[in-house]
């Protein structure tokens, strides 16, 4: 999610920026409005991938490398300028609508420049995610890459020839880590190492780059077809297949060796202050480590005493480990016999919740929504999750499932709760209601932050009861397996990186306390072991969302409206969680009166 490829940008000239004497008083500021509205144009030549993923076509065909020192510096001059910009402004002097705007932007300038102090690029990029993994989605035609015209397959062959400079680039940035002890874990190498011969087919027209070709579209002519197949074979066997052969032989023979032994962030150079900064980046808050690891102590604690009556409600007899055995094995708990019946499964669920959702949400999204399996080639690795949809709706949302053996697929895995996480309400309620907005600067409507996004998510979870679903006592229980999955996260990702716990001791942590697999927490452990502290935005999130809906309750007596306390939480686009309380303040004085 890097570098030596310089893009050129506009940056907003000083005239367009100039603050009048007078304000724009409580109808919206139109020369913030310029402010906003230009940086998010000049934004998206810095991040192209962005553009890509909101499906504006204008820098398909660019891939910049933007780990390098040089880049990072482009960056640093870019959030200085518009910071300096923004301050400018007279918060007081603005419109409600335009403080959200103001807050959201001035914390976003302040932590992007926060985090080009320290060193990351010196990791280009770990198993989990990144642009070898990444481009191997769009380059399959499955991601935001589109290929319905012949412009895009030529912008396409642009893009992906800058990969094997990519991957020059990042071995260099790599070696910079090695020099000065920033490298990642040894359990992680071992896992990207596959990740780059997995790319390395013997035949090109095997490899799942050629795949766009496989399929062109209706209308392309047999000259284009022909020129463009040869291109794509070219591509493949003289740039892409030997970038990941480069990678994967740099990985194994020089950056492994010098991998480290240790699991945490606190082992490398000024680690503990760049994880304190990582709260701050995920999660929106001030939390200190210790207060995140001691709420997650006693949340565990808690959704495990509901466990047990859960448990003690269907008679089970043994210990809470056994009935995780009991739910994970036995053959009622996997109904299904082909991938069809599994989504049918999840359509049901839809269905279901249809006639509590039209009670709970006034305004729900126009953008179309589709659940389908997650395809074959990265299924193995995948994760239930949610692929927005574009704005103008020409493109759904898509809740992909990874279905790897129907037969052996659990319905106690937790597909309800996944449901309202990933699908509806969650992710496609609050991504879609978000980009439909035109009235939000694209900051904001095309933005975000992890604690929002993920604590809507979580707590959306939460509204299963409500929702007419978590009426089998499996399906509640798999769904405090996932709430307690959250908490656990708190315990393991603090500990990991300031407690010096070990890989092996979250990993048994992890499987004490809830019903995972072994293979299933390692993948878990390794996740926040390669990107610290992004699990943390879930659980706070969730939780100040639910804190601000039962303060509201309180406080409103029979003024509180359900329906349209979620539809303010949503409408505004997914603030930090101090300006999402202070806008909610704001609304329960507004209702009162």
């Amino acid at each position: 999610m890097k570098r030596s490829l310089i893009i050129a940008f506009a940056i907003i000239t000083v005239t367009a920026c100039k603050l009048s004497n007078t304000n724009a008083g409580k109808e919206g500021n139109k020369e913030l409005a310029t402010l906003l509205n230009n940086y998010y144009e000049d934004r998206l030549k810095l991040y192209p991938l962005e553009a890509t993923g909101i499906g504006d076509l204008r820098y398909n065909h660019v891939l910049p490398i933007d780990f390098t020192g040089t880049y990072r510096d482009t960056l640093k001059d870019f959030y200085s300028r518009y910071l300096a910009y923004v301050i400018k402004h007279d918060r007081e002097n603005l419109s409600d609508k335009d403080k959200l705007s103001f807050d959201g932007f001035k914390r976003e300038m302040q932590i992007n420049l926060e985090g080009l102090n320290y060193p990351e690029n010196h990791i280009p990029f770990q198993q989990f995610w990144g642009l070898p993994l990444t481009i191997a989605q769009l380059g399959s035609g499955a991601g935001n890459q589109p290929f319905k015209t012949v412009k895009d397959y030529d912008d396409w062959l642009i893009r992906a020839s800058r990969f094997s400079v990519w991957a020059d680039s990042a071995i260099i940035y790599f070696r910079k880590g090695i020099a000065s002890n920033y490298v990642l874990p040894k359990a992680l190498v071992f896992k990207m190492i596959p990740q780059m011969r997995a790319m390395q087919v013997k035949e090109d027209t095997s490899s799942l780059f050629f795949d766009p070709v496989k399929k062109f579209p209706d209308g392309f002519s047999y000259e284009d077809k022909s020129r463009l197949k040869k291109a794509f074979t070219t591509l493949i066997h003289q740039q892409i297949i030997p970038a990941y052969n480069k990678l994967g032989d740099f990985l194994t023979n020089e950056y492994l060796p010098k991998s480290r032994a240790t699991s945490g962030i606190s082992a490398l150079p000024n680690g503990k202050e760049y994880y304190r900064y990582l709260i701050r980046a995920q999660t929106t808050t001030n939390k200190t480590p210790e207060g995140i690891y001691q709420l997650g102590l006693n949340e565990v604690a808690r959704i495990g005493r509901l466990q047990d009556s859960v448990k003690n409600s269907v008679g089970f007899k043994g210990y809470m480990n056994a009935f995780f055995d009991f739910m994970k094995n036995e053959k009622q708990f996997m109904p299904f016999k082909s991938a069809p019946e599994v989504l049918a499964a999840f359509d049901k669920i839809h269905e279901r919740i249809e006639p509590n959702l039209k009670k709970m949400f006034n305004n729900v999204p126009k953008t179309p929504f589709e659940i389908r399996q997650t395809e074959a080639f990265r299924a193995a690795s995948a994760s239930a999750e949610y692929n927005q949809g574009s704005p103008d709706g020409t493109r759904p949302g898509i809740f992909y499932v990874p279905i790897l053996d129907a037969p052996t697929f659990n319905s106690t895995s937790g597909m309800e709760s996944l449901f309202l996480h990933e699908a509806i309400p969650g992710h496609h309620y609050q991504i879609s209601l978000q980009q439909e907005d035109t009235t939000l600067p694209k900051f904001r409507r095309f933005g975000g932050n992890n604690a929002y996004i993920e604590g809507w998510a979580l707590y959306c979870e939460s509204l299963g009861k409500e929702l007419g679903l978590y009426t089998d006592p499996y399906q509640y229980m798999a769904a405090l397996g996932d709430e307690i999955h959250r908490a656990i996260r708190l315990v393991v990702d603090v500990g990991l990186h300031t407690k010096n716990l070990t890989r092996e001791e979250a990993i048994k942590y992890m499987m004490e306390h809830e019903a995972i697999s072994e293979q299933g927490a390692t993948a878990e452990i390794e996740r926040y072991m390669a990107i610290p502290g992004q699990a943390l935005g879930y659980k706070i999130g969730a939780l100040k969302i639910a804190e601000l809906r039962n303060k509201n309750q309180q406080e409103l007596g029979n003024r509180f409206n359900l329906a349209d306390f979620h539809d303010n939480i949503l409408k505004d686009g997914a603030l930090p969680l101090d300006v999402l309380e202070r806008k909610m303040d704001d609304w329960a004085v507004r209702q009162k009166k």
